[in-house]
Protein backbone atom coordinates (compact mmCIF):
# COMPACT_ATOMS: atom_id res chain seq x y z
CA UNK A 1 0.00 0.00 0.00
CA UNK A 2 0.91 3.64 -0.40
CA UNK A 3 0.49 5.18 3.06
CA UNK A 4 0.92 8.61 4.61
CA UNK A 5 2.30 8.72 8.15
CA UNK A 6 1.61 11.96 10.00
CA UNK A 7 3.99 12.47 12.92
CA UNK A 8 6.33 9.91 11.40
CA UNK A 9 9.42 11.54 12.95
CA UNK A 10 8.14 11.06 16.50
CA UNK A 11 8.80 8.18 18.89
CA UNK A 12 6.01 5.75 17.99
CA UNK A 13 5.46 7.17 14.51
CA UNK A 14 9.09 6.57 13.52
CA UNK A 15 9.06 2.97 14.76
CA UNK A 16 5.88 2.29 12.79
CA UNK A 17 7.30 4.04 9.73
CA UNK A 18 10.35 1.76 9.73
CA UNK A 19 8.13 -1.30 10.19
CA UNK A 20 5.95 -0.24 7.25
CA UNK A 21 9.01 0.20 5.02
CA UNK A 22 10.37 -3.19 6.07
CA UNK A 23 7.00 -4.76 5.22
CA UNK A 24 7.23 -3.39 1.67
CA UNK A 25 4.80 -0.48 1.87
CA UNK A 26 5.37 2.79 0.00
CA UNK A 27 5.60 5.32 2.84
CA UNK A 28 5.43 9.13 2.85
CA UNK A 29 6.03 11.05 6.08
CA UNK A 30 4.56 14.37 7.20
CA UNK A 31 5.88 15.98 10.40
CA UNK A 32 6.45 19.54 11.55
CA UNK A 33 9.49 18.45 13.65
CA UNK A 34 8.21 20.39 16.66
CA UNK A 35 8.87 17.31 18.80
CA UNK A 36 10.09 14.77 16.22
CA UNK A 37 13.54 14.26 14.73
CA UNK A 38 14.38 14.14 11.04
CA UNK A 39 17.10 11.56 11.67
CA UNK A 40 14.40 9.09 12.79
CA UNK A 41 12.94 8.94 9.27
CA UNK A 42 14.32 6.17 7.03
CA UNK A 43 16.86 7.48 4.52
CA UNK A 44 15.46 8.28 1.09
CA UNK A 45 11.84 8.45 2.18
CA UNK A 46 9.63 11.23 0.83
CA UNK A 47 9.26 13.71 3.69
CA UNK A 48 7.16 16.85 4.05
CA UNK A 49 7.96 19.21 6.93
CA UNK A 50 4.48 20.60 7.47
CA UNK A 51 1.97 20.93 10.31
CA UNK A 52 -0.89 18.47 10.09
CA UNK A 53 -3.25 21.39 9.46
CA UNK A 54 -1.66 21.64 5.99
CA UNK A 55 -1.91 17.95 5.13
CA UNK A 56 -4.13 18.73 2.11
CA UNK A 57 -0.98 19.92 0.33
CA UNK A 58 0.21 16.28 0.33
CA UNK A 59 -3.01 14.27 0.53
CA UNK A 60 -4.73 15.28 -2.71
CA UNK A 61 -7.22 13.76 -5.15
CA UNK A 62 -4.44 12.40 -7.36
CA UNK A 63 -1.96 11.40 -4.61
CA UNK A 64 -3.06 7.77 -4.68
CA UNK A 65 -2.78 7.01 -0.97
CA UNK A 66 -4.35 3.77 0.23
CA UNK A 67 -4.24 4.75 3.88
CA UNK A 68 -3.15 7.20 6.56
CA UNK A 69 -1.58 6.43 9.93
CA UNK A 70 -2.10 9.46 12.16
CA UNK A 71 0.43 10.08 14.96
CA UNK A 72 0.79 13.87 14.70
CA UNK A 73 -0.31 15.46 17.95
CA UNK A 74 0.61 16.85 21.34
CA UNK A 75 1.03 14.29 24.14
CA UNK A 76 2.05 15.95 27.43
CA UNK A 77 -0.68 15.82 30.07
CA UNK A 78 0.67 18.68 32.20
CA UNK A 79 1.09 20.89 29.16
CA UNK A 80 -2.47 20.12 28.09
CA UNK A 81 -3.74 21.39 31.44
CA UNK A 82 -1.72 24.60 31.12
CA UNK A 83 -2.44 25.07 27.38
CA UNK A 84 -5.73 23.34 26.51
CA UNK A 85 -6.12 25.71 23.54
CA UNK A 86 -2.95 24.29 21.99
CA UNK A 87 -4.21 20.73 22.37
CA UNK A 88 -7.63 21.45 20.88
CA UNK A 89 -5.94 23.21 17.97
CA UNK A 90 -3.31 20.57 17.14
CA UNK A 91 -5.04 17.36 18.19
CA UNK A 92 -8.62 18.17 17.22
CA UNK A 93 -8.47 20.91 14.56
CA UNK A 94 -5.44 19.21 13.00
CA UNK A 95 -7.30 15.90 12.87
CA UNK A 96 -10.33 17.61 11.36
CA UNK A 97 -8.08 19.00 8.61
CA UNK A 98 -6.75 15.50 8.02
CA UNK A 99 -10.23 13.96 7.83
CA UNK A 100 -11.31 16.66 5.38
CA UNK A 101 -8.32 15.85 3.18
CA UNK A 102 -9.01 12.11 3.43
CA UNK A 103 -12.59 12.68 2.34
CA UNK A 104 -11.61 14.84 -0.63
CA UNK A 105 -8.85 12.45 -1.70
CA UNK A 106 -11.06 9.38 -1.34
CA UNK A 107 -8.48 7.65 0.87
CA UNK A 108 -10.19 4.50 2.21
CA UNK A 109 -8.24 3.70 5.41
CA UNK A 110 -7.04 5.44 8.55
CA UNK A 111 -5.40 4.35 11.80
CA UNK A 112 -5.37 6.76 14.72
CA UNK A 113 -2.90 6.87 17.59
CA UNK A 114 -5.23 7.09 20.59
CA UNK A 115 -4.74 6.53 24.32
CA UNK A 116 -5.88 4.24 27.12
CA UNK A 117 -5.59 7.13 29.56
CA UNK A 118 -9.14 8.22 28.70
CA UNK A 119 -10.69 5.33 30.64
CA UNK A 120 -12.06 5.58 34.16
CA UNK A 121 -9.92 3.18 36.24
CA UNK A 122 -11.87 0.32 37.79
CA UNK A 123 -9.15 -1.65 39.56
CA UNK A 124 -9.47 -4.43 36.98
CA UNK A 125 -8.33 -4.83 33.40
CA UNK A 126 -9.79 -2.23 31.06
CA UNK A 127 -11.37 -3.41 27.82
CA UNK A 128 -12.89 -1.34 25.02
CA UNK A 129 -16.25 -1.20 26.82
CA UNK A 130 -14.82 0.44 29.94
CA UNK A 131 -16.27 3.81 30.88
CA UNK A 132 -14.50 6.75 29.22
CA UNK A 133 -13.84 9.64 31.64
CA UNK A 134 -11.02 11.87 30.34
CA UNK A 135 -9.51 13.77 33.28
CA UNK A 136 -7.29 16.14 31.29
CA UNK A 137 -7.44 17.99 27.95
CA UNK A 138 -4.92 15.59 26.34
CA UNK A 139 -7.16 12.54 26.91
CA UNK A 140 -10.25 14.56 26.01
CA UNK A 141 -8.80 15.55 22.64
CA UNK A 142 -7.94 11.94 21.84
CA UNK A 143 -11.47 10.87 22.69
CA UNK A 144 -12.87 13.68 20.55
CA UNK A 145 -10.98 12.35 17.53
CA UNK A 146 -12.22 8.82 18.24
CA UNK A 147 -15.78 10.18 18.12
CA UNK A 148 -15.04 12.06 14.91
CA UNK A 149 -13.76 8.87 13.31
CA UNK A 150 -16.89 6.95 14.25
CA UNK A 151 -18.98 9.56 12.47
CA UNK A 152 -16.75 9.66 9.39
CA UNK A 153 -16.89 5.90 9.02
CA UNK A 154 -20.66 5.83 9.32
CA UNK A 155 -21.26 8.70 6.89
CA UNK A 156 -18.50 8.28 4.31
CA UNK A 157 -17.53 4.58 4.40
CA UNK A 158 -14.05 5.23 5.78
CA UNK A 159 -12.44 2.17 7.33
CA UNK A 160 -10.67 3.21 10.53
CA UNK A 161 -9.22 1.96 13.78
CA UNK A 162 -8.33 3.80 16.97
CA UNK A 163 -5.48 2.11 18.81
CA UNK A 164 -5.56 3.01 22.48
CA UNK A 165 -2.07 2.56 23.92
CA UNK A 166 -1.15 1.83 27.51
CA UNK A 167 2.31 3.31 28.24
CA UNK A 168 4.39 2.80 25.13
CA UNK A 169 7.95 1.99 26.20
CA UNK A 170 11.26 0.53 25.08
CA UNK A 171 13.23 1.23 21.92
CA UNK A 172 14.09 -0.26 18.55
CA UNK A 173 17.75 0.36 17.77
CA UNK A 174 18.29 4.11 17.37
CA UNK A 175 14.57 4.80 17.79
CA UNK A 176 13.64 5.61 21.37
CA UNK A 177 12.09 8.25 23.60
CA UNK A 178 13.55 11.74 23.21
CA UNK A 179 10.93 13.93 24.82
CA UNK A 180 11.72 17.42 26.11
CA UNK A 181 10.78 17.66 28.88
CA UNK A 182 10.66 13.95 29.66
CA UNK A 183 7.52 12.92 31.54
CA UNK A 184 7.46 9.13 31.15
CA UNK A 185 8.59 6.96 34.03
CA UNK A 186 11.02 4.50 32.41
CA UNK A 187 13.22 7.08 30.61
CA UNK A 188 13.18 9.27 33.74
CA UNK A 189 14.40 6.38 35.90
CA UNK A 190 17.07 5.62 33.30
CA UNK A 191 18.20 9.25 33.47
CA UNK A 192 18.65 8.82 37.23
CA UNK A 193 20.61 5.60 36.68
CA UNK A 194 22.80 7.45 34.16
CA UNK A 195 23.51 10.26 36.60
CA UNK A 196 21.58 12.85 34.58
CA UNK A 197 19.15 13.35 37.45
CA UNK A 198 20.03 13.26 41.14
CA UNK A 199 17.02 11.24 42.21
CA UNK A 200 13.60 9.96 41.20
CA UNK A 201 10.58 11.73 42.63
CA UNK A 202 8.10 8.97 43.48
CA UNK A 203 4.67 10.53 43.75
CA UNK A 204 2.73 8.62 46.37
CA UNK A 205 3.45 5.36 48.18
CA UNK A 206 0.07 4.95 49.89
CA UNK A 207 -2.08 3.71 47.03
CA UNK A 208 -4.18 0.51 47.44
CA UNK A 209 -1.63 -1.53 45.45
CA UNK A 210 0.80 -4.31 46.45
CA UNK A 211 3.57 -1.89 47.48
CA UNK A 212 1.65 1.39 47.71
CA UNK A 213 2.83 2.84 44.39
CA UNK A 214 0.87 3.25 41.15
CA UNK A 215 0.46 0.27 38.81
CA UNK A 216 0.82 0.69 35.05
CA UNK A 217 0.80 -1.54 31.96
CA UNK A 218 3.92 -1.10 29.79
CA UNK A 219 3.90 -2.16 26.12
CA UNK A 220 6.99 -2.39 23.93
CA UNK A 221 6.93 0.10 21.07
CA UNK A 222 7.88 -2.68 18.62
CA UNK A 223 4.76 -4.58 19.63
CA UNK A 224 2.70 -1.46 19.03
CA UNK A 225 4.17 -1.24 15.53
CA UNK A 226 3.13 -4.81 14.82
CA UNK A 227 -0.42 -4.00 15.89
CA UNK A 228 -0.54 -1.05 13.48
CA UNK A 229 0.44 -3.21 10.52
CA UNK A 230 -2.09 -5.87 11.43
CA UNK A 231 -4.84 -3.29 11.91
CA UNK A 232 -4.03 -1.66 8.55
CA UNK A 233 -4.69 -4.94 6.77
CA UNK A 234 -7.94 -5.58 8.66
CA UNK A 235 -9.83 -2.31 8.08
CA UNK A 236 -13.30 -2.60 6.57
CA UNK A 237 -15.22 0.19 4.78
CA UNK A 238 -17.72 1.92 7.03
CA UNK A 239 -16.38 0.39 10.25
CA UNK A 240 -14.57 2.11 13.11
CA UNK A 241 -12.83 -0.34 15.41
CA UNK A 242 -11.22 0.40 18.78
CA UNK A 243 -8.39 -1.75 20.11
CA UNK A 244 -6.72 -1.48 23.50
CA UNK A 245 -3.01 -2.28 23.31
CA UNK A 246 -1.15 -3.35 26.43
CA UNK A 247 0.56 -6.40 27.85
CA UNK A 248 -2.23 -7.08 30.31
CA UNK A 249 0.24 -7.09 33.19
CA UNK A 250 0.67 -4.26 35.67
CA UNK A 251 3.91 -3.19 37.33
CA UNK A 252 4.21 -0.85 40.28
CA UNK A 253 6.50 2.16 40.15
CA UNK A 254 8.76 0.49 42.70
CA UNK A 255 8.98 -2.63 40.51
CA UNK A 256 10.03 -0.44 37.57
CA UNK A 257 12.74 1.18 39.70
CA UNK A 258 14.03 -2.19 40.87
CA UNK A 259 14.04 -3.55 37.31
CA UNK A 260 16.09 -0.54 36.17
CA UNK A 261 18.59 -1.21 38.96
CA UNK A 262 18.87 -4.84 37.84
CA UNK A 263 19.22 -4.03 34.12
CA UNK A 264 21.70 -1.17 34.51
CA UNK A 265 23.59 -2.34 37.60
CA UNK A 266 23.41 1.22 38.88
CA UNK A 267 21.83 2.85 41.92
CA UNK A 268 18.57 4.75 41.58
CA UNK A 269 18.04 7.14 44.53
CA UNK A 270 14.33 7.66 45.24
CA UNK A 271 12.54 10.42 47.12
CA UNK A 272 8.90 9.90 48.02
CA UNK A 273 6.65 12.90 47.41
CA UNK A 274 2.90 13.44 47.88
CA UNK A 275 0.46 12.04 45.36
CA UNK A 276 -0.18 14.06 42.23
CA UNK A 277 -3.78 15.06 41.53
CA UNK A 278 -5.42 12.84 38.92
CA UNK A 279 -3.03 9.88 39.16
CA UNK A 280 -4.98 6.61 39.12
CA UNK A 281 -3.94 3.80 41.43
CA UNK A 282 -3.86 1.23 38.63
CA UNK A 283 -4.47 1.11 34.87
CA UNK A 284 -4.00 -2.21 33.08
CA UNK A 285 -5.28 -3.12 29.62
CA UNK A 286 -7.28 -6.02 28.39
CA UNK A 287 -6.11 -6.54 24.80
CA UNK A 288 -8.24 -9.60 24.12
CA UNK A 289 -10.06 -7.92 21.23
CA UNK A 290 -6.77 -7.18 19.41
CA UNK A 291 -5.60 -10.71 20.07
CA UNK A 292 -8.85 -12.19 18.81
CA UNK A 293 -9.55 -9.96 15.81
CA UNK A 294 -6.03 -9.12 14.64
CA UNK A 295 -4.09 -12.17 15.80
CA UNK A 296 -1.81 -9.78 17.70
CA UNK A 297 0.54 -11.09 20.37
CA UNK A 298 3.18 -8.99 22.16
CA UNK A 299 6.59 -10.45 21.30
CA UNK A 300 8.50 -8.56 24.02
CA UNK A 301 6.20 -8.39 27.04
CA UNK A 302 8.93 -8.67 29.68
CA UNK A 303 9.50 -5.48 31.67
CA UNK A 304 13.22 -6.30 31.79
CA UNK A 305 13.35 -6.58 27.98
CA UNK A 306 11.53 -3.26 27.59
CA UNK A 307 13.91 -1.54 29.99
CA UNK A 308 16.97 -3.22 28.49
CA UNK A 309 16.11 -1.95 25.00
CA UNK A 310 15.42 1.54 26.36
CA UNK A 311 18.74 1.49 28.27
CA UNK A 312 20.68 0.49 25.14
CA UNK A 313 19.11 3.42 23.29
CA UNK A 314 19.78 5.77 26.19
CA UNK A 315 23.45 4.78 26.37
CA UNK A 316 23.89 5.26 22.61
CA UNK A 317 22.42 8.79 22.71
CA UNK A 318 23.65 9.83 26.16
Amino acid sequence: MKVLVTGGAGYIGAVVTHALVEAGHHVVVLDDLSTGFADSIPAGLEFHQLPVHQVARVLTRDSGFDGVLHFAGKIEVAESVARPDLYWDVNVAGSMALLNAIRVAGTPRMIFSSTGSMYEPTGGKLDENAAVRPNNPYAATKYAVDLMLAGECGAFSLGAASLRYFNASGAVGKLGERHTPESHLIPIVLQVAAGQRDELMLYGDDYPTPDGTCVRDYIHVADLATAHLLALESLQPGRHEIYNLGNGDGYTNKQVVEAVREVTGRPVPVKVAPRRPGDAAATVASSEKARRDLGWRPARPSLHDIISDAWSFHQATW
